[in-house]
């Protein structure tokens, strides 16, 4: 098992808005049944937020399956560990990037990936920002750009369409309006980049759902929690800091919102992939502009459980030596709060086992 080679370690404490936080550690166990190495992982320091895991805890576990291999036969033997639910039009919902994005998940990967779920295509949105993905035409145009011509695309949100999914219990949204498109699929794959982000700290399965499926110029609009009428659609150097776009906590709360109405929709006919490679400590939506990665590559992780799949991924980051840049990035923007707020939402298991494929 080569997660050995990150040798996890302990961190006795680490300050938190005043307050230090505990330690990390790890055990592996043997799973009797089937002869595999489980790593049961504590929570990561969780800064800006609290502590989603504790030190102990009772119960079920999550299943996270992992590999530090980044490959295509790798992604689809985890693909294949999670998908029993999975069936009818699929739509694999994807970070397909700005043009010329160098961090954007291998289109190889992907296309090996995506011919083994049958009755699948790539889903994607227009952007809140005015750039190269705002329209339809250009989003096609960068789309082509950045070589996701081996299947259909369907920009779900074309011709300014959205549907409403209702939100059950949000901390701030009753509805959003995601890509009108959306409501024509059976199931969904989230395949995620794993990333830093610039407002929420890190992208990870939610990110990918609350905004990236969210319609451009309404959904996101209301995830964002921006005063379109008051301020306008935002340029593509929009200044997110400047007063106009409610952040931390609250932007972290709309995610969960936005997340949940999209996994209340398709129930268990919803999984996810998070792919831990090329980790800038910005999004793939800042193209060319985006910092080089500071941090070694991870691997993949898969899950049913988003909420598990995304605390696994934070730990890891707080477990890797060489993890700094990408901590700071999560840590400035409260990033965190997506993890507290998903579990107070009761939209996943925060306490979980990473199980290796290898």
């Amino acid at each position: 098992m080569d997660i050995s080679r990150r040798e996890l370690f302990k961190m006795a404490s680490v300050a938190a808005v005043g307050a230090a936080v505990g330690q990390f550690t790890t055990q592996s166990v043997e799973a009797a049944a089937h002869g595999k190495k489980i790593l049961k992982l504590k929570a990561a320091p969780v800064v800006g937020s609290k502590n989603v895991t504790g030190q102990k805890f009772s119960g079920t576990a999550a299943k996270v399956y992992f590999t530090d291999k980044i490959d295509a036969p790798h992604l689809i033997k985890l693909y294949n560990k999670i998908n029993g639910e999975i069936y009818g039009k699929v739509g694999i919902k994807l970070h397909t990037g700005e043009p010329q994005g160098p961090n954007i998940l291998p289109r190889e990967m992907v296309r090996a990936f995506q011919a083994q779920v049958p009755n699948s295509n790539i889903i994607e949105t227009n952007t809140l920002y005015v750039g190269k993905r705002y329209t339809t035409e250009d989003h096609r145009a960068t789309l082509a750009t950045n070589g996701w011509n081996f299947c259909d695309v369907d920009i779900m949100d074309e011709d300014e369409g959205y549907v409403n999914f209702p939100v059950r219990g949000g901390f701030h949204l009753k509805e959003v309006a995601m890509g009108g498109h959306l409501a024509n699929y059976d199931s969904i794959v989230v395949l995620t980049h794993f990333k830093g982000h610039a407002m929420g700290g890190f992208g990870g399965s939610l990110k990918n759902i609350a905004i990236g499926m969210a319609s451009g110029h309404v959904g996101k609009v209301q995830v964002h929690g921006y005063d379109s009428k008051k301020f306008g659609m935002p340029p593509v150097n929009v200044d997110w800091f400047d007063g106009t776009f409610p952040l931390k906590e609250n932007l972290m709360e709309r995610m969960a919102d936005s997340g949940k109405a999209t996994c209340d929709y398709f129930g268990k006919r919803i999984v996810f992939l998070n792919v831990m490679r090329r980790m800038s400590v910005d999004c793939d939506c800042a193209g060319t502009r985006a910092a080089e990665p500071t941090m070694a590559d991870v691997g993949i992780l898969a899950s049913t459980d988003i909420l598990a799949i995304d605390q696994a991924c934070c730990d890891l980051v707080w477990t890797a030596t060489d993890s700094a840049d990408l901590r700071e990035r999560i840590e400035s923007r409260h990033g965190l709060r997506q993890l507290s707020a998903m579990a107070e939402l009761k939209m996943g298991n925060p306490q979980y086992e990473l199980i290796s494929v290898d």
